[in-house]
C-alpha cells in the first residue's frame, strides 16, 4: 500500500513538470515571437534561439493541451 501511494505521487509530480513545461514553452513561444518581430538585430537573435528552445520544450512535454488542460486554463 505505501508503494502504491509513492509511485502514485511520482506519478503526479512527474504529470506537473511535464504541464509546467508544456506552459512555459507556450510563453517562451509567444514571447520570443513578439522579440523577433519588434527586437532590434541582436535581440532577434537571442529569440530565435528562445524560439528554438520553446519548440524543443513544447515536444518534449507533449504540445501545449497538455498544460492547458492540467491547469484548466480557458
Amino acid at each position: 500500500m505505501m508503494f502504491l501511494d509513492y509511485f502514485e505521487r511520482v506519478g503526479e509530480g512527474i504529470e506537473f513538470i511535464l504541464a509546467f513545461g508544456s506552459v512555459m514553452g507556450l510563453l517562451g513561444l509567444i514571447f520570443g515571437l513578439v522579440g523577433f518581430i519588434f527586437g532590434g538585430a541582436r535581440f532577434r537573435g537571442k529569440m530565435l534561439g528562445i524560439i528554438v528552445f520553446s519548440v524543443v520544450i513544447l515536444g518534449f512535454c507533449g504540445g501545449p493541451g497538455r498544460g492547458i488542460k492540467y491547469f484548466r486554463i480557458h
